[in-house]
């Protein structure tokens, strides 16, 4: 079971020897945050402008919004581990390139692989297809995914809308409200490690 200095520890090395171009215009790196033997782990996009500022991940609009999403079904932010792809804030919050991907893939790699969970989900389309590169959100949001990965023992993934897009589309809101209770469905359908 991982620690979070052992977390810590992992993070230092990895921002310190990490190459991402986004390093030189980011105010610092945002490391993933949470519970370090959590059953579920969240992966976001990238951070965002108050995400750069604090160092946490998704403390800004869409992160309230996941905080009441996940007391919807009775779990805190304590309960679960969540991270981004990339690990520093592209400018104007456009898009992370592939380049700036890969430069954070083996450092997401090695936090999921400390962590262990025994569920992934993916919040928006950029972590879905960091996994998944050939699936659309549209088709699989809510749908449980099962796969094995050379670099990571989980094998359950979940899908799901990025908060900050349901944020501003009242119907897509609903459908991961909707979708949301499905994690602790998943959960039970997971025999844990």
């Amino acid at each position: 079971m991982a620690t979070t200095s052992e977390l810590n520890m992992l993070h230092s090395a990895w921002a310190t020897k990490n190459t991402c171009g986004l390093k030189s215009t980011a105010t610092q790196a945002v490391y993933g945050d949470g519970n370090p033997a959590a059953r579920v782990v969240f992966i976001g996009e990238a951070p965002g402008k108050h995400e750069d500022i604090q160092g946490v991940p998704f403390v800004g609009a869409a992160g309230k919004f996941l905080n009441e999403m996940l007391q919807s079904i009775g779990m805190k932010r304590e309960d679960i581990y969540i991270t981004n792809i990339v690990k520093y804030r592209p400018p104007n919050n456009r898009d992370p390139l592939p380049e700036e991907k890969d430069a954070c893939k083996e450092w997401l790699y090695a936090e999921l692989a400390t962590i262990n969970p025994d569920l992934i989900v993916f919040l928006g389309r950029h972590s879905l297809n960091d996994f998944f590169p050939s699936e659309k959100i549209s088709n699989v949001h809510g749908k449980l995914m099962v796969k094995k990965f050379p670099h990571i023992t989980t094998t359950h993934f979940l899908p799901l809308y990025h908060p900050a897009a349901a944020l501003y589309n009242g119907g897509m809101r609903a459908e991961l409200m909707f979708d949301f209770k499905k994690i602790p469905l998943a959960l039970k359908k997971i025999v844990s490690k």
